[in-house]
């Protein structure tokens, strides 16, 4: 963050001060780094308080100024020196998993201030040159994020959050790692609500809109895939006139956002012409190698003039190119080369936790860890690579590898919930995957065995287990060499730890 006094920092956000005096509010100086958690405060931080599901953050405040953090933003003095903001009504269409936890308004009051801390900084530093990247879409938008870092890197310094920061409190919290030598910050912006994605664009105005694709993520919340688009829509009304909106033109939904932005508008696709008219960045000539990491070559339409390169990514799956060229997009449109841009992507394997990161063994065992989110897009997406990491192209059918798709429910579908389900454990058949593990119970996930049993008539192939260690048991007993297995769920689901076991040899292949 930009070094501020606490009394500053107090006006910006309309606190009290609390166990310090005006004069040394005014004298004391936050220097490092806006935390959450006491254990990561360093000296000069700034701690937030914030209820949480098993711990009050007010109760740690005297940990956090022990660490070294200077001030405490609150909802209530906490014995240190603090800005106390006071309670509020936590308003509605917010971000589950934030506030939930907030009884009496203390975390809508933290996470306000928060948010107008992170304002004034994001102006301020945008006048001494940042430009900030958003990026929005119903799926893909972690693995983009982690692309568009790895291509302005080569151009200068870069802040992006780690992971999913992406909601009311890891928005902010991102924006505040900026400092005046930060030259590109890369947002990631999701939403549970219509006008999520306003508030967040508010906070950190983006120069740069990427929306990559309008699925059915969070379809229990909103409604409608129409609701949707109009929420991810935001994002491109959200960017100036004097801005750039990338678009994924073979999504028609975000096709259609061209006419809701003022901004100058980048069309990309895997095809050089499409519905909408030219391509302004493309791909042609994509295959997959045998982990399924896509080769294309990237087309580029550039006031330089035409330009075209061959890329080699490092991260799995043939849902990454449509990533990749919105990366590069952004990339180019900050100055880079296609060069510099085909060897950052080369050299940009999976970076966020959970995502695509795919790992062989010793015992040649291959694990597909995409254990973080899901989605159905996301979910096709996650089968294909496993199958064809499992049976490639043109590869006879002695060599073919079995395949273990270990999968766990997809959060927020609402009513469509067990028709997306079904779909899925149908889609496993049709794939020729060997082994379906569906893990949980309730009609969701008792959908997804029942589509593939009633699919294939699959009575020993599909299983329904309770939990993740039931199904890593049954892996255990049942894995072979040379195996291919894909983790996938939304994280809810639990399933993370299963697959960094699996990805650490337990269950060790017979």
């Amino acid at each position: 963050m930009i070094d501020l006094t606490v009394a500053q920092i107090a006006d910006i956000v309309g606190g009290t001060l609390a166990d310090i005096s005006p004069e040394a509010a005014a004298a004391l100086r936050v220097t490092g780094t806006v935390e959450f958690d006491s254990r990561a405060v360093g000296p000069g931080g700034l701690f937030l308080a914030l209820p949480g599901a098993h711990a009050d953050g007010h109760d740690y405040a005297g940990a956090a100024a022990a660490a070294g953090a200077v001030a405490v933003l609150a909802a209530r003095p906490v014995g240190v020196p603090a800005i106390v903001v006071p309670p509020e009504p936590r308003a509605g269409g917010g971000l589950a998993g934030v506030l939930e936890h907030d009884t009496d308004g203390s975390g809508a009051a933290v996470l306000a201030a928060l948010s107008k801390l992170a304002k004034v900084v994001a102006a301020e530093l945008v006048v001494g040159g940042l430009t900030i990247v958003g990026i929005t879409g119903s799926s893909g938008k972690t693995s983009t994020k982690d692309l568009v870092a790895a291509v302005l890197e080569p151009l200068g310094e870069v802040v992006a959050p780690p992971g999913s920061f992406n909601n009311e409190l890891g928005h902010p919290w991102t924006v505040l790692r900026a400092t005046r030598s930060t030259d590109y910050l890369v947002l990631e912006m999701s939403a549970r609500h219509p006008g999520n994605i306003a508030a967040l664009a508010d906070i950190a105005t983006p120069s740069i809109g990427v929306v990559l694709n309008v699925g059915t993520a969070h379809l229990g919340e909103f409604g409608s895939r129409e609701a949707i688009a109009r929420t991810k829509s935001e994002l491109p009304q959200s960017v100036p006139s004097s801005g750039v909106v990338i678009l994924n033109v073979d999504d028609p939904a975000v096709a259609a956002m061209a006419r809701v932005t003022d901004a100058r508008v980048v069309r990309v696709s895997r095809f050089s012409h499409t519905d909408s008219g030219p391509s302004d960045v493309w791909a042609d000539g994509v295959s997959l190698d045998e982990l399924a990491r896509p080769r294309f070559t990237l087309h580029a339409k550039d006031t330089r003039g035409p330009l075209e390169v061959d890329v080699q990514l490092g991260v799995s799956g043939d849902h990454q190119v449509a990533n990749a060229l919105c990366a590069g997009a952004v990339a180019l449109q900050c100055g880079a080369t296609v060069e510099q841009v085909a060897a950052a992507l080369a050299q940009s394997g999976p970076v966020s936790r959970h995502r695509m990161h795919v790992t062989t063994r010793a015992d040649g065992v291959t694990v597909i860890d995409d254990a973080y989110n899901a989605n159905p897009d996301s979910m096709r997406a996650g089968l294909q690579a496993l199958a064809w990491i499992a049976h490639g192209q043109g590869v006879d059918a002695a060599e073919k590898r079995r395949s273990w798709a270990v999968l766990g429910e997809m959060a927020e579908l609402g009513e469509d919930s067990v028709a997306e389900h079904d779909r899925i454990g149908r889609l496993a058949v049709r794939l020729d995957v060997s082994r379906l593990v569906v893990v949980g119970t309730g009609r969701s996930m008792s959908a997804m065995h029942h589509g593939a049993v009633m699919e294939g008539s699959w009575d020993t192939e599909a299983a329904n287990v309770p939990d993740a260690e039931a199904a890593l048991a049954l892996l255990r007993a049942e894995l072979r060499p040379g195996d291919v297995v894909l983790v996938k769920a939304s994280n809810a689901a639990g399933l993370g730890a299963l697959a960094d076991a699996l990805a650490a040899g337990q269950g060790a292949a017979r």
